[in-house]
């Protein structure tokens, strides 16, 4: 087990997230997120959910507005999730994909935004396979507009982040007893870093990281989190387990790709996995789930998963991002 420390400064240009008066004005990072700012979305994020029997929670405080999906990667959850978010809200909605976009034909991801934002949207989405593209968008909108992060590379995914704890928090409010303890490709996944922040910020008791020695990560990126090469130890009376999917996208080297039978064997989750964590364990996976490698039919599906509330409650965060910062925004209009 190794504990891991931090080498290097959070990054100052986060400070753009927020305005001086400390409301949300773009979502690039939960590095330096205000606990009370976390929190803060997470309330009015609970107050999209309804019972799964129930109509979904729709409003109209978007209407008038225009939501810009700027997705130059893959994406199924968090595309469809955002677009289900605005249209709740009573937007106008925009989707483009980096196949039928301008980018393909040379044109810059700036002069994309700045033809959009000259279209008058008011809030773009944005998720690439480049690090900084969200930040730079950010410095380069006009007040009024809003950038939400929706995925980028392999060093963030905040609003992922942010459902992950919602997620936690409605299932075990107790979250400064909690042991948390994410299970997979530590090194290539945005995820695992977006959630540790979130937790982190939230004061969990403690965060445990396990991976194979080829997957685990860099040391600054997990400052205070303990790092496992064993699944046992790592798992060991732990109150909620989320496995991570292998990011073959991301690895250079096909040799660090483990060997799926034997990954299963090691690191999946089944209730053998399981036994040393505690009996009430929490199960989670930020999907898509490979089946019978990260994590066993009989677990995904059992009592103990949240994997279903995860997206659920990806749906109730993207609304309260979204309504945030328009709020934010039409402040600074004025």
């Amino acid at each position: 087990m190794t504990t891991l420390q931090a080498t290097s400064p959070a990054d100052a240009g986060d400070a753009i997230q927020c305005t001086p008066d400390g409301r949300l004005r773009h979502l690039l990072s939960l590095r330096s997120l205000p606990r009370e700012l976390l929190f803060d979305i997470l309330d009015r994020a609970e107050r999209f959910l309804a019972d799964t029997s129930e109509p979904a929670v729709r409003s109209t405080t978007l209407a008038g507005r225009t939501i810009a999906n700027l997705f130059f990667e893959p994406s199924t959850r968090t595309r469809a999730s955002f677009e289900l978010a605005a249209k709740r809200l009573s937007a106008d909605v925009l989707n483009l994909d980096v196949s039928t976009s301008s980018r393909i034909k040379g044109e810059s991801i700036l002069d994309t935004m700045y033809t959009l934002q000259a279209m008058q949207c008011d809030v773009f989405v944005v998720r690439d396979a480049a690090a900084g593209v969200p930040r730079m968008i950010a410095h380069a909108v006009r007040d009024g507009v809003a950038i939400l992060n929706a995925g980028e590379a392999s060093v963030s995914h905040p609003t992922q982040g942010l459902l992950d704890l919602l997620t936690i928090r409605r299932a075990r409010p107790d979250l400064e007893s909690l042991k948390v303890c994410i299970v997979g490709d530590i090194a290539h996944s945005r995820v695992a870093r977006s959630a540790a922040e979130a937790l982190t910020i939230a004061g969990i008791s403690e965060l445990r990281l396990v991976a194979p020695k080829a997957l685990q990560p860099e040391a600054s990126a997990f400052p205070g989190a303990t790092l496992h090469s064993d699944l046992a130890s790592g798992v060991a009376e732990a109150d909620v387990v989320m496995a991570l999917r292998i990011q073959r996208e991301r690895i250079d080297d096909a040799g660090d790709i483990p060997d799926p039978s034997d990954y299963a064997r090691r690191f999946g989750l089944s209730a053998a996995n399981l036994a040393p964590a505690s009996p009430n364990v929490l199960v989670m996976h930020p999907g898509p789930m490979n089946r019978g490698i990260e994590i066993d039919d009989a677990t995904a599906d059992s009592a103990r998963s949240l994997i279903t509330e995860q997206v659920r409650n990806g749906v109730a965060v993207r609304m309260a991002l979204l309504e945030m910062v328009t709020e934010t925004h039409l402040g600074l209009r004025r």
